[in-house]
């Protein structure tokens, strides 16, 4: 039996490509109408004038990987006859390099961005904080801080930072003045502040710290240990959502109320990392789920949808514009489309 042919004056369509946003590595799924023109010919997917590798390729159904060098947003299917019309998808955009966060980036009332080259354990770097400012130039902050791992700005514009080599928490003024603002904090990762100035802090050894606007050090909640780090975001609804990746592949999102109970609120995400809230009341997960990884939206009644592919994702956060802040392993990306806040 001869492979199905496409006709020949049949042109490539792109129905539908999802998840909406992608970073280096990321895979987008593409489907539509004949993408190749037989089973023996796989289509070519450019973005711009840079080819994409495919990951699977067919008629209707196509998994496009983003490459690094990408700086055109547009999709492009080729079948070798001829071209689909392009299709605009949201590609990260790289704001930083050679880095080393490990949680979440924090963003200033100015959209200015904070993030870390953490360093392994122990290890003191030259400079551990910097700031990524609205022109994307990157500036070293002058703390003197190993192992910074979570970043909370308070009301008053203060950047508080956890060691988690030390177990302190540290206080970075406006003016670049660095203080104490708490010790014995064990091996302090996550960080989130409530509205009323909270301070939680989580050690992943299990324990949740809440620490009063007068520096008063109560222990909030208990949980599993983590393996790696307690990641934390504060719900204005009044609650405390907390990941932290364990042995398992099927991890846990925690919601702490108030009164410090804890609860399971979305059971079976693969290796959850950082989080973030967007301005409806939407959870934002990095995490790997069902096959896939990046980012993934769980609204308030836990149904979950992906709305960034990208492997290595450690934590996000949102801009004053809304767009998103992708942080990896080694760098971060700006999403520029705010896509999903029309879903």
């Amino acid at each position: 039996m001869s492979p199905k042919r496409s006709s020949p004056n049949s042109r490539p369509v792109i129905e539908t490509v999802t998840p909406p946003a992608a970073i280096f590595g990321g895979d987008f799924e593409v489907r539509g109408r004949h993408l190749s023109i037989d089973e023996d010919h796989q289509p070519l997917a450019l973005f711009g004038s840079v080819k994409a590798r495919l990951v699977v390729g067919g008629s209707n159904y196509a998994v496009v990987r983003v490459p690094d060098d990408v700086t055109e947003s547009r999709m492009v299917m080729d079948n070798g006859r001829s071209k689909s019309e392009p299709h605009m998808c949201a590609v990260g955009l790289t704001i930083a390099e050679n880095l080393h966060p490990v949680a979440s980036p924090a963003v200033d009332v100015e959209g200015n961005v904070f993030t870390t080259r953490s360093g392994t354990r122990g290890e003191k770097v030259p400079v551990s904080i910097f700031k990524i400012d609205l022109n994307l130039d990157l500036k070293p902050v002058g703390a003197e801080i190993v192992n910074p791992t979570g970043l909370a700005f308070n009301k008053q514009g203060d950047l508080l930072v956890s060691s988690r080599n030390n177990g302190t928490i540290y206080m970075i003024r406006p003016n670049g003045q660095t203080e104490i603002y708490a010790e014995g904090m064990g091996i302090a990762t996550g960080l989130a502040l409530d509205e009323d100035g909270n301070l939680f802090v989580g050690d992943r050894t299990g324990t949740i710290f809440k620490i009063s606007p007068e520096r008063q050090i109560f222990v909030f909640a208990t949980l599993e240990p983590s393996i790696a780090a307690y990641h934390l975001v504060w719900d204005p609804a009044g609650s405390l959502f907390v990941t932290g990746p364990t042995t398992s592949s099927f991890d846990n999102v925690y919601s702490v109320s108030s009164a410090g109970e804890a609860s399971v609120f979305y059971r079976g995400l693969g290796r959850p990392q950082g989080m973030a809230i967007d301005d409806r009341g939407r959870l934002y997960v990095a995490a790997s789920h069902g096959g896939r990884k990046g980012i993934f939206r769980l609204s308030p009644d836990a149904d979950i949808s992906q709305v960034v592919s990208g492997p290595g994702i450690v934590g996000l956060a949102f801009l004053p514009t809304k767009e998103m802040v992708v942080a990896t392993g080694s760098g971060l990306y700006r999403i520029n489309s705010p896509s999903w806040t029309d879903e």
